[in-house]
């Protein structure tokens, strides 16, 4: 999904015709950018899931009816995959989009919308989840990243699969949207999706009213 980067707010006292992009973030080195580390750690996991996949998701996966003797899953489960479709598609997503977020509010904002998001949407797996299942994957971090990207470039080109374009804006209410209804894709985690999204909307707006994002035409 490739982004190109189209979406703009009308500033009157700007004459340049070209579109250009003030950020209030910035790139570091490879080592430096959160996106890499986090996918890096994903991938490790997903990894070492080969050995063991049970025990690692039993460990590190959040149950609501055992989080109170395992409470470090509220954190851990987000960097859990066992299936590659899984961590192939929160992982594409996360690098995309996670790269534009990043480079717009930098490390700090970008660590904080991801690990809240992430979190908030466990909580909400938590209270409105089958108590004996387990949740795992970082869907609730990425669904919070891409709310506070849509909110701040809602009509950001992106390619859906490299071939259909579309703004961001429709891409968020087909596929994020959706899948944060209840019970609409059964053995989805609604809630983390939901709880992700509403954190990431909420932010995206706390942005835009800081004027850490500034779009000329």
């Amino acid at each position: 999904m490739p982004l190109n980067d189209r979406d703009y707010m009308k500033q009157p006292s700007s004459p340049p015709p070209r579109r250009r992009l003030w950020t209030g973030g910035g790139t570091g080195g490879f080592l430096q950018n959160p996106v890499y580390i986090i996918i890096i750690i994903n991938l490790i996991i997903y990894l070492a899931s080969f050995i063991n996949s049970d025990k690692l998701v039993n460990t590190f996966g959040l149950s609501p009816s055992l989080f109170t003797q395992q409470p470090w899953t509220i954190l851990t489960n987000m960097f859990v995959h066992v299936e590659f479709w899984h961590i192939f598609g929160n992982m594409l997503t996360l690098f995309f989009f996670g790269q534009v977020v990043y480079q717009l509010v930098g490390t700090k904002w970008f660590l904080l919308v991801y690990f809240v998001g992430g979190i908030v949407g466990n909580l909400g797996y938590i209270w409105l989840g089958d108590p004996y299942s387990i949740a795992i994957g970082a869907s609730g971090a990425i669904f919070a990243l891409t709310g506070a990207l849509v909110v701040m470039m809602p009509t950001m080109r992106v390619n859906l699969w490299g071939i259909i374009p579309m703004p961001l804006w429709a891409f968020v209410l087909i596929f994020m949207v959706l899948w944060s209804i209840p019970n609409l894709f059964p053995g989805i985690a609604w809630q983390g999706h939901l709880g992700g999204l509403l954190v990431g909307l909420a932010t995206g707006f706390f942005f835009r009213r800081k004027r850490r994002v500034i779009y000329y035409r």
